[in-house]
């Protein structure tokens, strides 16, 4: 399981990457190609934005490796603070078959997501101007920060949520074992995002 936790986390850092990337958030200079499974794929040039992400993505391993992960969120924010897009992974690992699994198996599977976010420009509509973003993870559980030094890196956020159910892109997903995986995009639903008019 622990195999399978490490590809997991692997390739989150990649496809948040390519994530940033796509929605046009900094010029391409600050990416460069690389190979990765074996399809293209973006890797930050700029050391401080290549750190956060492959601290957010690792500091995930050891949630993940519990099974306590159940979504892993790159979202994008208005200079309000109010959400515009999530991009959400939804996992679920089995640990019990974990142990199993052929790590060529799991790559496969997880390379056709990395494709799938390669031709993904009709996903990308262009941000506001001003926005940010960051990675979020939501969790089954809260792990005992007492006991755990991991527990410690992550800080509850302070996101403002939606009112409405949002509108739901799907983008790929993965019904295997060890691995049930689903990438989707979730916007505000239109008449959140209108203001209101008068009665």
């Amino acid at each position: 399981s622990g195999e399978v936790a490490r590809t997991l986390v692997e390739f989150l850092e990649v496809a948040i990457t390519m994530i940033v990337f796509l929605k046009g958030f900094y010029p391409s200079a600050a990416f460069e190609r690389r190979r990765y499974m074996n399809v293209v794929v973006q890797r930050a040039r700029h050391p401080e934005l290549r750190d956060y992400i492959h601290s957010a993505a690792s500091g995930l391993l050891p949630f993940i490796q519990k099974g306590l992960v159940e979504r892993v969120a790159v979202i994008f924010f208005s200079n309000d603070n109010v959400p515009v897009e999530r991009f959400i992974f939804k996992l679920t690992i089995n640990l019990s078959s974990a142990a199993s699994v052929e790590e060529n198996q799991l790559e496969f599977a997880l390379r056709s997501f990395l494709v799938k976010l390669s031709v993904a420009n009709p996903l990308v509509k262009p941000l506001p101007p001003n926005c940010r973003w960051e990675v979020t993870a939501y969790l089954r559980s809260l792990p005992d920060v007492g006991s755990s030094k991991e527990g410690e890196l992550w800080i509850p956020t302070d996101t403002k949520q939606w009112m409405k159910p949002p509108v739901i892109t799907p983008v790929k997903s993965l019904n295997s074992e060890p691995l049930c995986l689903q990438l989707y995009l979730e916007h505000p639903s239109l008449s959140e995002t209108q203001p209101c008019q008068a009665l």
